[in-house]
C-alpha cells in the first residue's frame, strides 16, 4: 500500500481527503467485503467517508476520523492478505481495539489461534482485553477473569486447557462451579448425584462439546482426562498436573474460595471467573470472588483481567443491556446514597452560606 499522500489537503468545507491504493486487486475486493458491507461498517466505526474504485480508495473526513479509518483499513488488508477472513462484526472488533490502543497489533491480536475446535473452526481472542486475558493464562499459575457475561472467560480458558492438554503438559482438566439457583427454588430434583448436578453444570459440558467433537470428549471424560464437578466436590483433593477452572465464581462464599485455591498443587493452573454484578448468594453472605479480589491484589503469580460490555461478543444487544443495567443499578446506588444522607459525589458542591 501507499504512503499517505502528501498533495491531499483539507476540500472547502474543512474535510481531509487521503487515497490508498490496495497492491493487490483480489484481497482489495475480499477486504471491501459483499456489496461493500466492511467499508460501510468502517465508515460507521470512524466517521470517516470510503469512496472506492477498483483497489484505490478515498478517505474523507475530520483529521482524526480519516486517521482511524486508514490504520484500520491498512490493519485489515494485512489480516485478509494473511488468509483470514474478515467479517463486518470483526470490523468493529477491530475498530475497538484501535480505539484502546491505536499502537495495537490486529495481526497479533486476532491471528493467535489457540485451539482449533468442532467443524475446523479456529478459537482464537476477539479483541484486545480477550488477547491479555489469554497471555495471563499462558504466563501465570492463577489468573482470575471478572467482567460480564459473554466476554469469553470460561470459554478461553477451556480453549487454553485442551490445547495444554493434547501438547501433555497438564495430565487433566478439570472444570468446576458451585451449584447455585438464579433466583430460583429448584426444591428436591429427582435422580442419582450425578443426575441431580448435571443442570448447574450444563454450560460447561456445551462449551466442551462446541471445541471437540461428542464422541471425543465423552472419550475423555470417561477416561478421567476432564472432570467436571461441583465445588463441593472439590474438598479433600490436591489437584497436580492439573488446569483447573472455577466458573461462575461470583456464587462461591469466602470459604469455598479459600478451600479451591488451596487445591492447586504442582505443576497446575487455576482459572477462576466469574461476574460480580450477577452474584446468586443470599444477601448475608459475601462473594468469594469479591473477597479474594481483595485479599490477593499485588501477590506476585497472582492476575487480575477486567473485561467491560465492550468485550460482549455475543449478539450486539447484550452489549446495550448490560450498559441498561449498569445505568440503572448507578443512578439506585446514588438514589441511595442521598436517602441516607450521603451527598451524591458527582453533584455539584452547594454554594457556601456567607453570614453578614
Amino acid at each position: 500500500m501507499n504512503q499517505r499522500s502528501p498533495d491531499l489537503a483539507r476540500d472547502k468545507a474543512g474535510l481531509e481527503n487521503d487515497r490508498l491504493v490496495l497492491d493487490d486487486n483480489r484481497v482489495a475486493s475480499t477486504l471491501y467485503g459483499e456489496r461493500n458491507a466492511n467499508l460501510k461498517r468502517i465508515e460507521r466505526e470512524t466517521g470517516a467517508q470510503l469512496h472506492s474504485r477498483g483497489n484505490e480508495l478515498t478517505l474523507q473526513g475530520t483529521g482524526d476520523a480519516v486517521d482511524q479509518a486508514r490504520k484500520l483499513v491498512e490493519q485489515l488488508y494485512t489480516m485478509v492478505r494473511s488468509g483470514r477472513y474478515v467479517g463486518p462484526e470483526d470490523v468493529t472488533r477491530a475498530a475497538e481495539v484501535l480505539r484502546g490502543d491505536g499502537r495495537a497489533n490486529l495481526q497479533e491480536v486476532f491471528s493467535d489461534t489457540i485451539l482449533v475446535g468442532a467443524r475446523a473452526r479456529p478459537i482464537a481472542p476477539k479483541g484486545l482485553a480477550q488477547k491479555r486475558y489469554v497471555d495471563a493464562i499462558r504466563e501465570r499459575d492463577l489468573v482470575f477473569g471478572i467482567g460480564p457475561a459473554g466476554t469469553g472467560k470460561t470459554y478461553l480458558a477451556m480453549a487454553v486447557a485442551l490445547r495444554a492438554l493434547m501438547e501433555k503438559r497438564v495430565k487433566r482438566i478439570v472444570l468446576t462451579r458451585p451449584a447455585v439457583e438464579a433466583g430460583e427454588r429448584l426444591g428436591f430434583l429427582p435422580g442419582s448425584m450425578e443426575e441431580k448436578v448435571s443442570p448447574y453444570l450444563r454450560p460447561l459440558y456445551d462449551a466442551l462439546h462446541d471445541m471437540m467433537d461428542f464422541e471425543r470428549a465423552d472419550q475423555m471424560l470417561a477416561r478421567g482426562l476432564i472432570e467436571i464437578a461441583p465445588i463441593a466436590f472439590m474438598r479433600g483433593r490436591t489437584l497436580n498436573d492439573s488446569f483447573v477452572i472455577l466458573d461462575e465464581a461470583q456464587n462461591t462464599t469466602s470459604e469455598q474460595m479459600k478451600m479451591f485455591l488451596t487445591r492447586l498443587g504442582f505443576e497446575s493452573k487455576a482459572v477462576v471467573t466469574g461476574d460480580v454484578t450477577q452474584i446468586d448468594l443470599p444477601d448475608n453472605r459475601r462473594s468469594g470472588l469479591t473477597d479474594a479480589e481483595a485479599l490477593l491484589k499485588g501477590i506476585p503469580g497472582i492476575n487480575f483481567c477486567y473485561f467491560t460490555e465492550v468485550d460482549v461478543v455475543r449478539h450486539p444487544l447484550v452489549q446495550e443491556i448490560i450498559r441498561a443495567y449498569d445505568r440503572r443499578s448507578a443512578a439506585n446506588a446514588a438514589a441511595a446514597a442521598i436517602a441516607a444522607g450521603r451527598p451524591d459525589e458527582s453533584a455539584p458542591a452547594p454554594a457556601p452560606v456567607v453570614k453578614p
